[in-house]
């Protein structure tokens, strides 16, 4: 049968110390190890101390192992020597000895249990052989714990990823599976202790692995990463770019040409030779993005014409190495690259269809994410085109877009100002006389200086607020940083005040708006109902805070998209640095209110502090640029077309006076006059009764209102602008259709 041997102690890898604990989560004991072949060719295991069977014959293994294990531990190590095995033309190895001796183990009895050592490839590969074998371990054995670990046993090298599969005789009730990998760095006690209670546990997480409570079908495999919740989590939360589609549904995979189908006679020739085309290699596809320039080891080749690579198409490395950082390494065909083509050591990914360059761009810039790489299931040295096919890849929305080509857009400028720079301090002393050149640069240079510090100022606060917030909050925060500009006052102090109760009032009344689109009723509300149903006294500061935070906590907001503007608004109060300072001002403002007057002498210090927690909120608030306040002045349906063309001003800024823009929008209920929100993809929330606008009858200035009371049947409006009051009795019916009274 077969003949035990003894070794020495000494003390064993972390790798093997961690197979121990395994082995000892599933039976009492030290482990006996059955190996196949000679004991010399088990040299590695000399350093555990344990006892060591070694099995000549491989046909004996399964059923030797299956002996062993009724007095004990056991940890099986089959032979990895790979059998020839016809495939195509190209004769390649497709079956392991491992394979046959996982095949035919079966359990002794209920009881039996035993741990496999393996190259990881045999838990994760979807070749053919090797998903029929784990669906023949399947049918035998539950899969209690997997352990990977990257250059775990001396006498294989560094790179090479070992598995230990730990199995026991199936029950009619499943275990969880647990699955670890050895880190390549950390303290041993603490791996070991981590390992340990992972074997303990039956659900949940540790810092190096995790617990499968649904078990992958056999033809999935068990790949660490595929698996990951962490990882899972990741590949979910892409959707919120946008649509997530396959890369297979963008691109198609031509064959590359194999080494094996350039005749050495006919297939190569020189780089001069009529009909040369370069032949791609692994290496040639630049990290950098690019493909690299032929050199003195470029090999050329004659190859039919529809073997060649065409210009869009992407190239990409197919071999990567265990160790090797980043994600795929991926570069686009330029005609200045051709004529070309692939060898097998690089994937060509040519377009189904006409792509746009935004999704070309944002699909390559995912590829060469580490993520991409671990979802393509890059864990042996290989990319499978299988794999790639099935990738997510993320596509942006058009706000992403959008902000993504202003990106590009702003690159560019900022590049050419660069260039432009360069040229002109490069070109000082070209010029006839120093006189010419000195006017020369002082005259040219003037455009740039003025574009650069355009450009500086979106670096401070106010000038942002100024520009890009809501007309009723950058108005107010105008007047607020006039105020300041001379002595401290009381007005100063007031005006930094009421601007922040603007900025919650106004943040306030869009939670409403978009609140009551989508059907959500806030509890907040009612306070702010019982106000205006007695009428002495409007909402205030504290009900706007209200409103807020319960936005910001309420599980009623869960659902919706992650592109809807309640989303930004949930997150205005949810930091404690902005719920900090809206306390505090609400404090101050309180205090104002109520005749608990600040001190002459305090109030530099006041002014100070109460502006610097305004910028606190303003700050939190920054998304409001992305959302702007829009008035539409006109409205044309086109029936035919099923468009309307709409005129609108964009209330973005410290002025009221707007030019009219003009766009094509899907719906024909637009009301003409009415405030709107533009959120996401252009579409307009109608925010009329909560926001209207006029002109004020008190200084004639076009300015937006909120509903302040509602005192016998009829309006009083209140300007954010200004705090002028308006009577409007034709509101009352919306007001009453949006259920504030």
């Amino acid at each position: 049968m077969g003949s035990k041997v003894t070794v020495k102690h000494n003390p064993p890898t972390l790798f093997l110390r961690l197979v121990r604990l395994g082995l000892q989560h599933l039976t009492d004991g030290e482990p006996r190890v059955l190996f196949e072949g000679t004991f010399e060719e088990a040299g590695f295991l000399s350093e555990t101390g344990w006892p060591v069977v070694a099995e000549p014959s491989a046909g004996a293994l399964s059923l030797r192992a299956a002996e062993l294990s009724t007095q004990g531990a056991v940890l099986l190590i089959p032979s990895w020597e790979r059998i020839a095995k016809e495939s195509g033309r190209r004769g390649r190895f497709t079956q392991f000895r491992y394979e046959d001796t996982l095949s035919y183990l079966r359990p002794h009895d209920a009881n039996s249990s035993i741990a496999v050592l393996l190259p990881a490839a045999a838990l994760v590969s979807e070749a053919p052989m090797a998903a029929a074998t784990r669906e023949a371990v399947a049918q035998s054995w539950d899969t209690v714990a997997v352990l990977y670990g990257q250059g775990a046993l001396p006498s294989i090298h560094h790179s090479f990823i070992t598995a230990a599969l730990f199995l026991r005789a199936r029950q009619s009730v499943t275990p969880p599976m647990r699955i670890y990998r050895t880190p390549l760095r950390g303290e041993s006690a603490a791996i070991e202790a981590d390992f340990r209670q992972l074997l303990q546990r039956d659900g949940g997480r540790v810092d190096h692995g995790y617990i499968l409570r649904s078990i992958p079908e056999p033809h999935v495999g068990l790949d660490f990463n595929r698996h990951d919740p962490v990882i899972l989590v990741r590949r979910d939360s892409l959707a919120d770019f946008g649509k997530v589609v396959s890369l297979g549904d963008l691109y198609e995979f031509p064959s590359s040409v194999h080494i094996t189908e350039i005749d050495n006679t006919k297939g190569q020739c020189g780089a001069n030779d009529i009909g040369a085309t370069r032949l791609l290699r692994g290496r040639e596809v630049g990290s950098n993005g690019l493909i690299i320039p032929p050199d003195e080891q470029t090999q050329w080749v004659k190859i039919p014409e529809e073997r060649l690579l065409a210009a869009g198409d992407l190239v990409m490395r197919s071999i990567y190495g265990h160790g090797d950082p980043g994600g795929l390494i991926v570069a686009p065909v330029n005609i200045s690259d051709l004529p070309a083509a692939a060898s097998d050591m690089v994937i060509v990914l040519r377009p189904r269809t006409v792509l746009t360059s935004r999704q070309i761009e944002f699909a390559t810039m995912f590829l060469r994410t580490p993520l991409a790489r671990t979802l393509a299931g890059v864990t042996g040295l290989h990319v499978r085109r299988s794999a790639l096919a099935k990738l997510p890849i993320p596509q942006p929305d058009q706000d992403l877009a959008e902000a993504l080509d202003d990106l590009t857009l702003a690159k560019e400028h900022l590049e050419s100002w660069r260039a432009e720079a360069e040229n002109l301090l490069q070109s000082v002393f070209l010029d006839e006389t120093p006189a010419a050149a000195r006017a020369r640069v002082i005259e040219s240079g003037r455009a740039l200086r003025l574009k650069v510090e355009a450009a500086s100022l979106l670096d401070d606060l106010g000038y942002t607020v100024r520009t890009r917030f809501p007309y009723p909050i950058a108005a107010r925060w105008r007047e607020a940083e006039a105020l300041q500009s001379a002595e401290p006052s009381t007005e100063a102090y007031g005006a930094v005040l009421e601007t922040a109760e603007i900025l919650l009032c106004y943040a306030a009344l869009l939670a409403l708006a978009l609140s009551r689109e989508e059907g959500i009723e806030l509890g907040a509300v009612q306070a702010v109902k019982e106000k205006l149903k007695r009428g002495s006294s409007g909402p205030g500061m504290g009900d706007w805070a209200a409103i807020l935070l319960e936005t910001a906590t309420s599980r009623k907001f869960r659902s919706l998209p992650s592109t809807h503007p309640l989303n930004d608004l949930r997150g205005l109060l949810s930091s404690k640095d902005a719920e900090a300072a809206r306390q505090r001002l609400s404090q101050r403002r309180n205090d104002q209110a109520h005749l608990r007057r600040v001190d002459q002498l305090d109030l530099p210090s006041a002014i100070y502090a109460s502006f610097e927690d305004l910028k606190v909120l303003v700050d939190a608030a920054r998304f409001l640029t992305d959302w702007p306040l829009v008035q539409v002045t006109g409205v044309r349906w086109d029936s035919l077309a099923r468009t309307a063309r709409i005129d609108y001003r964009e209330l973005m800024g410290d002025h009221p006076v707007v030019p009219t823009k003009t766009e094509w929008h899907p719906d024909n209920d637009l009301e003409i006059g009415s405030l709107y929100l533009r959120g996401h993809e252009r579409r307009l929330h109608l925010l009329r009764p909560f926001l209207t606008s006029q002109v004020c009858p008190v200084c004639r200035v076009w300015s937006v209102f909120h509903v302040d009371r509602t005192p016998n049947a009829s309006v009083t409006l209140k300007s954010l602008e200004n705090g002028h009051i308006a009577e409007n009795a034709l509101l009352i019916h919306a007001v009453r259709a949006v259920g504030l009274l």
